[in-house]
């Protein structure tokens, strides 16, 4: 048999390790052998080829077993659904939905008394737009304590606790509109949540003063006390914020800021030729705030720095138009400015900043590297050996490229610095790769948030899916190994290796999400778990009340029509995964209970006679026995 039959066949062997499209490709090629070919003698040598092959394959796939478990948590953004989404990687299957910024009514969040606190003074605002979640580091590693998140149309930043995965705090951060960028505080340790206030508006937005005059109009650099989720002050600068990140060492904060125009229409906004990242020199900062060098406005006391062009707070490097991602490498060398209308990314040497700052050198002095890319780029992320992934939006495109290489090619050596461009459907926006983020990267997967699907999936209507697309990265050349469809809206994502994270399976006693709600029952004089009781308070009626599968500790209570009533459920099971429900008919009343937990809902009894309540967890072969009745008495 001639050489080429010879590593057909070869080929043919391993045709099952191939991926669909490089299958069809295979059997294209060697349908001319014929079936009754004979085969060649396997040599051991290509025998244990083939196993390799196979091995490193298989040690790298997506394919998750039942009843086997993902290497990493995902945390997505619901974008503008207002939501936070776990997802289980490399299985791309979602675990558990988190409500932040919206109504969910399956957990009660929006609803109930303890969710209605965490929201504090945005409790009535039922909607929001969620998009950039990220964790809490320790050191430039995740540490699995929080996860925070933005709400751009509402300017709000949420903390998720990844114990029990419930949002526990919620802060509306005043003086701006529209909270976009947002990255954690990497070393040593996340002390601040930094963010953009993305929209320019006059300092003392009151109405008072002329609102059509735009010299008075300015956007905010958010710097947010993690533990306290209050801001610690703002900085103040020119044109407008987008996308923020950090260094490794503490010491500097940089955002992209587009407009610098200060434009209010769309003309106005693209007439320079270059816009900036502004850089934020973390230790000057809180030395201006601890000299008192703020003003305050809006009748708040959130001390306000002024970083605006000429500050010693602050650096503005020049880079081309209307920027917008901003990434750190995960070696803690660059910060990574996309381009978005340049085919470019500027590559900025962050040990260069402390000459910026000293005056030594000039702004533009700090970047290394514009490699040209390709149309749209938008975002960043990188491997564990030196390269970096970028979005190309309008090539549709994943470029990965060598950041070592790219310096090399400014400073005009002849090298290819593209590795790969990889078709991804369509328009990507942000990507990330697992523990990119974090000195943790291993450069295994890449995940790409596409805007559009078109023609991925079963059409399903004029509103389409988009699309989560799931890359391997682990060997030299990229692989797309899944497509997912998702759900308004896949904005960003984090991936963190689950040994990072240690959920809870039983909530304790003493969590504050429900505190103020034992120490309303304690007021009462009642004990929550071993008591259901009934308190008439005027118009006003609390209702004490157990839950252990299939039964609730009252199976009727009485009330008056107009009543204001309170109903505070226990859950007393001490099995995990043994969730009750609490719905009240007609009332619009549903709520969540976890096991060993306390949850409440007001609601006012508004139709007289008999309403049923019941558990809307399915929690036991009798669950639906699991009722009982409020009478409202005309």
């Amino acid at each position: 048999m001639s050489d080429n039959k010879n590593n057909d066949l070869i080929e043919q062997s391993n045709q099952d390790t191939l991926p669909n499209e490089e299958r069809r490709k295979f059997f294209g090629k060697t349908a001319a052998i014929g079936l009754g070919a004979a085969v060649a003698p396997m040599s051991a040598a290509m025998f244990a080829s083939m196993a390799q092959a196979k091995a490193a394959e298989a040690a790298n796939s997506p394919f998750v077993h039942p009843g086997d478990l993902d290497e990493y948590y995902g945390f997505w953004s619901g974008g503008h659904s207002g939501e936070v989404r776990i997802m289980g990687l490399p299985s791309m299957r979602e675990l558990m939905r988190i409500p932040v910024f919206n109504i969910d009514s399956a957990t009660g969040w929006g609803l109930t008394n303890e969710s209605k606190r965490v929201k504090g003074d945005s409790a009535d605002v039922l909607a929001g737009d969620s998009h950039h979640p990220h964790m809490s580091m320790t050191d430039g590693r995740y540490n699995g304590k929080y996860v925070f998140i933005n709400d751009k149309a509402n300017s709000r930043v949420a903390r998720i606790r990844c114990n029990v995965m419930k949002t526990d705090k919620m802060l509306t951060v005043p003086n701006v509109q529209a909270i976009h960028g947002l990255r954690v505080q990497k070393a040593p340790e996340t002390k601040y949540v930094i963010c953009n206030g993305e929209f320019e508006i006059p300092m003392d937005n009151n109405g008072k003063s002329t609102l059509e005059d735009v010299s008075t109009y300015r956007s905010l650099f958010n710097i947010i006390d993690a533990e306290k989720m209050e801001v610690a002050f703002q900085v103040m600068v020119d044109g407008n914020l987008d996308n923020t990140d950090a260094d490794y060492d503490g010491k500097y904060f940089a955002s992209t800021c587009y407009n610098s125009e200060m434009g209010m229409t769309l003309g106005e906004m693209i007439t320079a030729e270059r816009d900036h990242v502004v850089v934020f020199n973390l230790a000057r900062c809180e030395a201006a705030l601890k000299a008192g060098e703020f003003k305050t406005y809006n009748g708040n006391d959130v001390p306000v720095l002024d970083g605006r062009k000429g500050s010693e707070l602050t650096r503005y490097i020049p880079v081309p138009k209307s920027p917008h991602g901003l990434n750190t490498s995960s070696d803690g060398k660059y910060f990574v400015a996309n381009g978005k209308l340049s085919p470019t990314v500027s590559v900025i040497a962050i040990n260069k900043l402390d000459d910026l700052f000293s005056d030594k050198i000039k702004p533009r002095d700090t970047i290394v590297a514009e490699p040209e890319l390709g149309l749209g780029p938008l975002h960043t992320a990188f491997d564990n050996r030196g390269n970096a992934y970028t979005t190309l939006f309008l090539d549709s495109q994943i470029a990965k490229w060598n950041v070592e290489d790219a310096i090399k090619a400014y400073n005009g050596e002849k090298v290819n610095y593209i590795r790969q461009k990889l078709d991804v459907h369509y328009q990507p926006g942000h990507n990330h790769t697992s523990q990119g983020e974090t000195r943790d990267a291993d450069g295994k997967w890449l995940v790409s948030l596409c805007k559009f699907s078109k023609d991925r999936f079963l059409p399903v209507g004029p509103l389409r899916p988009e699309n989560d697309q799931l890359i391997d990265i682990s060997g030299d050349e990229m692989k797309l190994v899944h497509d997912g469809p998702t759900f308004a809206e896949p904005h960003d994502c984090i991936i963190v290796h689950r040994s990072k994270v240690k959920p809870q399976k039983l909530w304790t006693r003493d969590d504050p999400i429900f505190a103020e709600t034992l120490a309303m029952a304690k007021k009462d004089g009642v004990d929550v778990m071993t008591q259901n009781k009934v308190i008439r308070d005027g118009n006003k009626v609390r209702v004490y009340m157990t839950s252990v599968a299939p039964n609730f500790g009252l199976t009727e209570f009485k009330v008056k029509l107009g009543d204001e009533v309170t109903m505070v459920v226990t859950n007393l099971d001490m099995v995990e995964d043994v969730t009750h429900g609490f719905c009240m008919t007609n009332h619009g009343v549903q709520m969540e209970i976890g096991p060993q937990a306390t949850a409440s809902i007001t609601f006012i009894a508004n139709k007289p006679g008999v309403q049923w309540y019941y558990c809307n967890w399915f929690c036991h072969a009798l669950h639906m026995e699991m009722r009982g009745r409020m009478l409202v008495e005309a």
